[in-house]
């Protein structure tokens, strides 16, 4: 025997009335009502009811990484600074205050605003700048000399400071001040 064909696009019939609807268990139930399905109200990212994981707040207040941060950028904005400063054969003072920025904000940021963070932070961006400027000045003199930059600065290295103490004056003493003023303002700015 055969059985009887439905029609492609049976009428559907409105919410209401809790009854089946052509054999249909589920075609009588209201909206957002329990259909035996456990995990049916979840939100995505959801599992068993729970939140999803809050992520790992960032180290703070750590004094030693601090330090080890404000060392670790006064080295390397030194480099930057005195590479600069050797390329275009003069100080810049946006530069130095860039030092100290860069310095107290990545100290404050790893270590916080511990006093001890920021009296750090102040040291080595003033040894930054000045190793910059002996960095410029190594560039400098390696380039009129035609030798390399590590044969001026490491073999010379004294030749180099008596060179940089006959031509300090005043600007270069002011971009050494820089640096640590900058130094407080870039921790006040990260904390």
């Amino acid at each position: 025997m055969s059985q009887p064909v439905q029609p492609p696009n049976p009428p559907q019939q409105p919410y209401g009335g809790g009854q089946p609807a052509d054999g249909n268990p589920y075609a009588g139930q209201q909206p957002g009502a329990p259909t035996g399905n456990p995990f049916g109200g979840q939100q995505p990212g959801q599992f068993g009811g729970g939140a999803p994981f809050a992520p790992v707040p960032p180290l703070r207040n750590n004094v030693g990484l601090g330090v080890l941060a404000a060392l670790g950028t006064a080295i390397v904005a030194a480099i930057l600074y005195g590479v600069i400063a050797g390329a275009i054969e003069r100080e810049v003072g946006y530069a130095a205050v860039g030092v100290g920025f860069i310095v107290g904000f990545a100290a404050s940021k790893v270590g916080g605003s511990n006093p001890g963070v920021l009296v750090s932070s102040a040291v080595f961006s003033l040894g930054g700048v000045f190793l910059g400027q002996l960095i410029g000045m190594s560039v400098v003199l390696a380039d009129a000399l035609g030798v390399g930059f590590s044969e001026v600065f490491f073999e010379h290295f004294s030749d180099v400071l008596d060179i940089w103490k006959e031509e300090a004056d005043f600007m270069t003493y002011l971009f050494l001040a820089l640096g640590p003023v900058a130094a407080f303002g870039g921790a006040r700015k990260a904390g």
